[in-house]
């Protein structure tokens, strides 16, 4: 059995842990803040590339510290320390994976599963007034980037007539949880806007429906309202519905 320590308590095991948690409210307070008007995008961008280089600081601050405190010293604080290394290393994991995808990812914000003839936003143009990202496609300047990036994002098609799949699509729509803008059954056009959850970027999607021999096509399209990539989230997007709406 250990003797209890009766040393002091280890100051940089507590200077490591309060350091740990102003890195994470720096790099979680990221996006509430710009969804709350209270930066701007550049300013939150700066909250997370500085709250990521405050949380690998501090991890070599609380390493030094649970050295100091390692079982087998008398200094305290060695759980403490522990902690802070963990937190601040997630601090810094978070906006480094960030960096990561968007090395990894094409500098587009707009996938489709048809890049001939792209689904058309009718009902979203007045939703975008202001957006940064144009609704209109750009073309095989973006074709190119997504075939070489996500070629398995294709349409899909499914064994019922079209008015049947138009239903079948937008009950897909409610289950992924996008705010549906329009829903045109003559047209066999949904149109509806995803928000994401940390930063509150909004993205806009419309889905397709059309006739395909004794079934109907599904075609998808993804378009960031902001940025000039995306991290390839509008292409998980297009794959998490039509894998949900395949069963």
């Amino acid at each position: 059995m250990s003797p209890a320590r009766t040393g002091s308590f280890s100051p940089i095991a507590l200077i490591g842990f309060i350091g740990a948690f102003v890195a994470l409210l720096m790099v979680g307070g990221a996006g509430p803040a710009y969804r709350l008007n209270l930066v701007d995008l550049g300013g939150a961008f700066s909250l997370l590339r500085w709250g990521a280089w405050t949380g690998l600081v501090v991890v070599f601050i609380g390493l030094i510290g649970a050295w100091i405190t390692r079982p087998g010293t008398l200094s305290r604080g060695f759980a403490l320390a522990v902690a802070g290394v963990v937190i601040a290393a997630a601090a810094f994991c978070v906006p480094f994976a960030m960096l990561q995808s968007a090395k990894a990812s094409p500098p587009i914000h707009d996938i489709t599963t048809d890049m001939e003839n792209p689904p058309r936003f009718v009902a979203v143009v007045p939703l975008r007034t202001g957006s940064a990202n144009p609704v209109e496609y750009q073309g095989e300047s973006i074709a190119q980037q997504q075939r070489k990036a996500y070629p398995d994002i294709q349409p899909v098609t499914i064994a019922e007539p079209p008015d049947v799949a138009f239903k079948s699509a937008l009950n897909a729509v409610r289950d992924v949880g996008w705010q549906i803008v329009a829903a045109t059954p003559d047209e066999r056009r949904i149109e509806a806007t995803d928000t994401t959850a940390w930063f509150g970027f909004k993205d806009d999607i419309v889905v397709r429906v059309t006739s395909s021999g004794s079934g109907s096509r599904i075609d998808v399209r993804s378009v960031s309202r902001l940025g000039q990539g995306d991290l390839g989230k509008n292409a998980a997007r297009i794959r998490a519905y039509l894998q949900r709406l395949q069963h």
